[in-house]
């Protein structure tokens, strides 16, 4: 009887701490403490005007400000190469000699022509004022005065021809010194020493192109110059010193600013585009006619610009930008932007928000529209972009605007 009894006593034990911890495990939640859940945070800023220079990339060639396809003017054998190829020429050097004893011998027999033009002219001179006497007393006829006087004007004529045939023999002498039109450099040589060339013939014997200063020729939308100058026109702009900058193919900056000339603007009607020349300074030969280059043009200076950071806004159903404004009664107001670019990490509002305004910038996830909020100062994370791959500041094409935006609001 006592063994059942030592026996009953740990079974009881057990059944006890399983019957405790069955009813912890059924324990119904705590209630939420009054007031429910709390008001939710966001990250604000508030939108202050600033003074923006606005700059435009467009994509564009460089190209040379003169060049000159050098062909002989004369037909002949060349004789020398006068230059080396890849090297700069000034106007005037020769380039090329072809053989000139053709041409020579042409001046030669030219200056004999002349030379007996002008003995002949003697004579009939003599003979001309000899018969005018002799006709004014009758000795000899009228008629034969007058044949005199006409074989003089024919002799004089012989003398100035004369004289036109050596000049353009001369001329065509001098041709044989094949001479660079302008300064620059020369490429490669079509033709070596032995080559036999024509006149005026189709393919060029070199190219000569003058690298300073040299162009850049970029387009840009008509669309997009129609706006920029409603712009200045309304004020909203102010034009800037039209000054040029060059990013070239390895994301390099280039030295020297250029100057847009606006006299070159033409409009191809076949694309809608707008051609724009700059000229920039080219001392050291950088630049090369046919490289690809992005010329970042200075549009003007928005003084009242209204910059958000890009994870202030989103975009709606319809793809439409938009942005939480914080009211003064502490709710949230969602307001339809209109976003003109990029710049930096900011975008540049040209609708929808005013000076002053608070606009949310983290945390419109877990938020929504007439809900309040408590705001906390924003501060934006550090840059740990390269140097290298800064964009200048409102760099971009009015066309890729839209499409940075809508990137940017799926990235957030």
């Amino acid at each position: 009887m006592r063994m059942h009894t030592a026996i009953q006593r740990p079974v009881a034990w057990m059944a006890a701490v399983s019957a405790l911890a069955l009813a912890a495990c059924g324990e119904a939640p705590q209630p939420p403490a009054a007031g429910g859940q709390g008001v939710p945070q966001v990250s604000v800023v508030t939108v202050q005007p600033q003074r923006l220079p606005l700059t435009t990339e467009l994509p564009g060639r460089v190209a040379p400000a003169l060049i000159a396809e050098v062909r002989p003017q004369i037909t002949g054998l060349v004789l020398q190469r006068r230059f080396k190829e890849g090297s700069d020429v000034k106007a005037g050097d020769v380039l090329y000699q072809i053989d000139p004893a053709v041409y020579r011998a042409n001046v030669d027999s030219a200056q004999a022509t002349l030379s007996k033009s002008e003995a002949n002219l003697v004579t009939v001179r003599l003979k001309a004022g000899r018969f005018k006497e002799l006709a004014a007393i009758k000795a000899v006829s009228q008629q034969d005065a007058d044949d005199a006087a006409a074989a003089l004007l024919q002799a004089e004529a012989e003398v100035s021809s004369a004289k036109s045939a050596l000049q353009t023999q001369r001329i065509n002498l001098d041709y044989t010194r094949i001479t660079s039109p302008i300064s620059g450099r020369i490429g490669r040589s079509a033709v070596t020493p032995g080559a036999l060339v024509t006149a005026n013939q189709a393919n060029a014997l070199a190219t000569v192109q003058q690298l300073n200063p040299i162009y850049v020729d970029v387009t840009q939308s008509t669309t997009a110059l129609l706006a920029l100058r409603r712009s200045m026109d309304a004020g909203t702009l102010k034009s800037g010193t039209a000054k040029v900058r060059l990013v070239l193919e390895d994301g390099s900056v280039y030295a020297q600013a250029g100057t847009l000339q606006f006299s070159d603007v033409t409009v191809d009607q076949a694309t809608g585009a707008v051609t724009l020349r700059a000229e920039f300074p080219n001392p050291r030969a950088e630049l090369l006619p046919g490289m690809y280059a992005r010329a970042v043009l200075e549009e003007g200076v928005l003084e009242q610009a209204l910059l958000v950071p890009q994870p202030a806004v989103g975009r709606d159903a319809t793809g439409q930008p938009y942005a939480f404004v914080l009211g003064s009664d502490g709710k949230l107001e969602q307001r339809a932007l209109v976003t003109d670019r990029a710049v930096g990490e900011q975008w540049l509002v040209r609708d929808g928000l005013k000076a002053g305004d608070v606009v949310v910038v983290e945390g419109q996830q877990k938020v929504r529209a007439g809900q309040p909020v408590q705001p906390q100062p924003y501060a934006p994370a550090p840059s740990h972009k390269p140097a290298a791959t800064q964009k200048v500041a409102a760099t971009s094409t009015a066309a890729a605007a839209p499409g940075a935006t809508a990137a940017t609001a799926a990235a957030h």
